[in-house]
C-alpha cells in the first residue's frame, strides 16, 4: 500500500485488520511516520513470507537540508545545531554523496526501532537517554542527486536525491551524514519510499481506495514476483506438501541459501524451498527442503 504522512506502520496494519476483518496481518519493514510510500503488508497466511520480504532492496526519493541538525535527523525532531551551508559548493556536495556511495558503515540513527537491552533505541532517545548503537555494513547502490537549492534567504542547501540501498539502511542516517561531512550538519526533510524489492509504487493503493475496495495481490502472484520460480511435478508438490525431501533447485544465478517459490502444476503455491548438504543414499548431492508449506492440508492452510 501507499503509507500516507502522519500514520505509523502500526497505525495502517491496526487499520487493515478492521478492513480485512483479521488479527492476522503485519507489515514488511517500518516506515517512520513522515515518510510516505510503499508499504507492504500481509494478510492471513501471507505473513509468514514477510520476513523475506524485509531483507529485500528498497529505492527512495528524499529531499536532504543542508545547514540544521536534529534530535532525529529528520524534520520531526527538534534542531540542535544551525550553521549557514551558504559556501557548500555543488561540487563539495557531489563528492560527499560520492563517498557514501557502495558499501559503507553506516551508524543507524539513534531514533530507530532497533532494540537495546530489550527497549527501542527510539524509545531511550525520547525518554530524555542517550544511545551509541555500533556502526554496520549497509549497500547503498545509487544515491543519485536530481536538484541541489538554496533555502532560507541562501542559508541552508536542500538536495534531492534518490537512493537504492540494501536492507537496514537509514535514510535519515545518509542526510546525517552528509551533513556532517561537509561540516554543516543535515537532516531528512521529505522521505518517499518508491519501491520494496519488485514491489512498487505502480501496484500501491490508498487507504481510501482500499476502503472502497480491498484489492489484494494473491499469494501465488506476490511469490513470483519476489522470488525464483520452480515449476514441481505433481509428484513433488505431494512431496512437499507433506515435509519430504525433493531433488534440489538448479535455476542459474541461485544459490544454495537463496529461497525459491515452488509451485505445484495447478499454478498454486506450495511453499519456498532451499537447497541443502549431503542428504544420504536418496539424493547424496544435495536435496531441496522446504522453509515453508502452503500447499491445501498444511499448517498454513
Amino acid at each position: 500500500m501507499d503509507k500516507p504522512q502522519g500514520w505509523t506502520s502500526h497505525d495502517v496494519v491496526g487499520r487493515l485488520r478492521k478492513l480485512a476483518g483479521t488479527r492476522k496481518v503485519g507489515h514488511a519493514g517500518t516506515l517512520d511516520p513522515m515518510a510516505t510510500g510503499v508499504l507492504v503488508v500481509g494478510i492471513n497466511k501471507a505473513t509468514r513470507l514477510l520476513t523475506y520480504i524485509v531483507g529485500t532492496s528498497k529505492t527512495y526519493e528524499a529531499t536532504i537540508r543542508l545547514g540544521q541538525s536534529t534530535v532525529t535527523d529528520d524534520a520531526e525532531g527538534e534542531i540542535t545545531a544551525e550553521t549557514i551551508a551558504a559556501a557548500v559548493t555543488d561540487e563539495e556536495i557531489m563528492a560527499a554523496v560520492a563517498d557514501l556511495t557502495g558499501d559503507i558503515m553506516q551508524v543507524p540513527s539513534s531514533v530507530s526501532a532497533i532494540k537495546v537491552n530489550g527497549e527501542r533505541s527510539y524509545a531511550k532517545v525520547r525518554a530524555g537517554g542517550e544511545v551509541n548503537l555500533p556502526a554496520r555494513p549497509v549497500t547503498v547502490s545509487r544515491f543519485e542527486v536530481h536538484a541541489i537549492r538554496r533555502e532560507a534567504g541562501g542559508k541552508l542547501r536542500d538536495v534531492d536525491v534518490t537512493v537504492d540501498c540494501s536492507s537496514g539502511t537509514y535514510i535519515r542516517a545518509l542526510a546525517r551524514d552528509l551533513g556532517a561531512a561537509l561540516g554543516v550538519g543535515g537532516h531528512l526533510t521529505a522521505l518517499r519510499r518508491t519501491c520494496v524489492g519488485p514491489y512498487s509504487l505502480a501496484q500501491a493503493a490508498t487507504l481510501e481506495q482500499l476502503a472502497n475496495d480491498l484489492q489484494l495481490l494473491e499469494l501465488d502472484d506476490a511469490a513470483r514476483a519476489l522470488f525464483p520460480v520452480r515449476e514441481l511435478s505433481a509428484e513433488e508438490a505431494l512431496d512437499l506438501s507433506h515435509g519430504r525431501r525433493i531433488p534440489p533447485t538448479d535455476i542459474a544465478g541461485t544459490d544454495a541459501r537463496t529461497p525459491v517459490a515452488a509451485f505445484a502444476p495447478s499454478g498454486t503455491l506450495v511453499g519456498l524451498l532451499e537447497n541443502r548438504g549431503q542428504a544420504g543414499a536418496e539424493f547424496p548431492a544435495a536435496y531441496a527442503k522446504a522453509l515453508l508449506v502452503f500447499a491445501p492440508g498444511s499448517e498454513a492452510a
